[in-house]
Parts: C-alpha cells; sequence; structure tokens
C-alpha cells in the first residue's frame, strides 16, 4: 500500500506527505493509523487538522486529549504530543502544517496561538477536511492560494494573538529549547544541559519532566527528526542527514523517524518531492 512504511505492523496504517511547490511554508498530510502508536515529536509549524473517521488520543502540553469527528485538532509550534488510537479500528486524519513566519506574512498579524489543543466545531471541522483535499488535488497556484486563504478564515475563530514573549519565553527552560536547536547535530549530556540553567543533572531532569512532560532526551530526537524532514524535503540522502542530525546511522534515522513520523525516511522524501 503507498505511503505505508516497512515498520507498520498493520497493513490498515498509511501515512502520505505531500509538499505545494507553489506555496512555501506548507506541508499536508494524510493518514489512516490503526495499530500505530506515535512516540513523542513536534513540528515547527502550526497543525490544524480534523479527524474524519475514528478517533485519536494523544498526549500534549501534559494532558491527555481525544479528537473524534467534528473535532478541530488545532497545535502550537515546538510542542511535542503524541498520537495513538482511541477506538478499535483507529482513525483517520488530515492535518496541514503552516509556518509561523509564512502564517504572518500572509495575515500581517504576529505571534498567533491556539489555547485549546481540540474544539467541538462539526462545521468548521468538515470545512478543514474539504479545503485540506482541495489542496491536496490541485496543482492551480491561484487555485491553492484561494483554499488556504479560505482555510486560514476557517480557523482563525479560535486563534490568539500573544504579546510578544507573554507565552513563558522567559521561563529559564526555554533556554534548554534553544539550546538544543542550536546542538541537535552534537552528542548532549545531561551534565552541560544542567549547566544552561545552574542546576545539579538530578534536579534538572525532574524540572525539565515537570515542565515539558518529555525527558530532555525525547526532546532532543524531537528536534533531531524535525530538522531530518528538512534536510530530506531539500533532498539530501537519507545516510548524509543521519550524519547531519547527530543519528548514528542510516538505520537509526529510520527506526527513529517511522516512530514518529509513522514512515521511512526514503517515502517521506519520495512523497513531498514529487
Amino acid at each position: 500500500m503507498q505511503g505505508v512504511p516497512e515498520q507498520f505492523n498493520d497493513e490498515k496504517d498509511c501515512a502520505q506527505f505531500r509538499h505545494l511547490s507553489q506555496l512555501s511554508g506548507v506541508e499536508l498530510y494524510h493518514a489512516h493509523i490503526s495499530r500505530y502508536a506515535f512516540e513523542p515529536h513536534t513540528h515547527e509549524a502550526f497543525g490544524i487538522g480534523t479527524v474524519t473517521w475514528g478517533a485519536e488520543r494523544f498526549r500534549y502540553r501534559g494532558a491527555q486529549h481525544v479528537a473524534a469527528p467534528g473535532s478541530l485538532i488545532m497545535m502550537n509550534p515546538d510542542e511535542l504530543h503524541t498520537g495513538e488510537a482511541a477506538t478499535v479500528d483507529g482513525w483517520q486524519y488530515r492535518m496541514i502544517y503552516l509556518e509561523p513566519d509564512m502564517l504572518e506574512a500572509i495575515t500581517g498579524e504576529r505571534n498567533w496561538w491556539f489555547s485549546e489543543a481540540v474544539n467541538h466545531d462539526p462545521l468548521r471541522s468538515r470545512q478543514i477536511a474539504e479545503l485540506i483535499n482541495g489542496l491536496w488535488s490541485t496543482e492551480d497556484s491561484l487555485a491553492q492560494q484561494g483554499l488556504l486563504f479560505n482555510l486560514i478564515d476557517t480557523f482563525r475563530p479560535y486563534a490568539r494573538h500573544q504579546p510578544a514573549g507573554s507565552q513563558g519565553a522567559a521561563h529559564r527552560f526555554e533556554r534548554i529549547r534553544e539550546y538544543l536547536h542550536e546542538n541537535y547535530m552534537h552528542p548532549v549530556t545531561l551534565d552541560e544541559l544542567a549547566a544552561v540553567v545552574s542546576l545539579s543533572p538530578y534536579h534538572f531532569q525532574r524540572q525539565f519532566k515537570a515542565h515539558f512532560h518529555v525527558t530532555p532526551h525525547q526532546m532532543l530526537m524531537a528536534y533531531r527528526l524535525w530538522y531530518a524532514k528538512l534536510f530530506l524535503s531539500n533532498g539530501t540522502p537519507a545516510a548524509q542527514v543521519a550524519a547531519m542530525c547527530g543519528l548514528t546511522d542510516q538505520a537509526h534515522l529510520t527506526r527513529a523517524f517511522a516512530r514518529r513520523y509513522g514512515i521511512t525516511p526514503v517515502r517521506y522524501q519520495k512523497q513531498v518531492s514529487r
């Protein structure tokens, strides 16, 4: 089945990505997941979408959420989350990922933010699914722009515009996010991370997990895999991407990538390069 990586154990599970050549900063995602459970991962983009069948359970910002048909899913950039089926036969969903700079350039508004990850709104949920499907199926640049603008208008009522820095950027653990972004390609130790915020390694990990709800290693791997997506999208060979992202080898990249995105790096690269 097209889009199903070798790591999937259930033949029903499939995931497909698409980039739009006329719209930079946009990634489309269609998936049906029956048995697979996604490990914590992140996107450096806003994730907006809807479940079209079944139900999904995921952990986001320290809380468990369930999204069923009629629900809008809205995730902020750089927030780690998981994903697994909340129903016996899994769930089918459609997502669009919008980079913050692109969203700001289109609307002229800064600091977009969603306060709720899931909102029950059957009308907008159906509209979002139709608009994502429309973007997926057309190659016409004028049509793509029109569909994207309509999509932004559809989810806009749920968006907030936070003053710069008001979302906790002053918290000292935000310095760890920056440090991991800057050093994702290098081996990182708990001692050096703890030193950034002047804590012992033991107290650092406890406080880090309390703040972000994941371990430092899980966050580092999430960033490494996000950068891997960027390099793969630009046509860099998978073996080279593994080395660039601080991973042991291509096999390590393949295992880690598939656990977080539900697709192998090579398949992802082929899909977004069409």
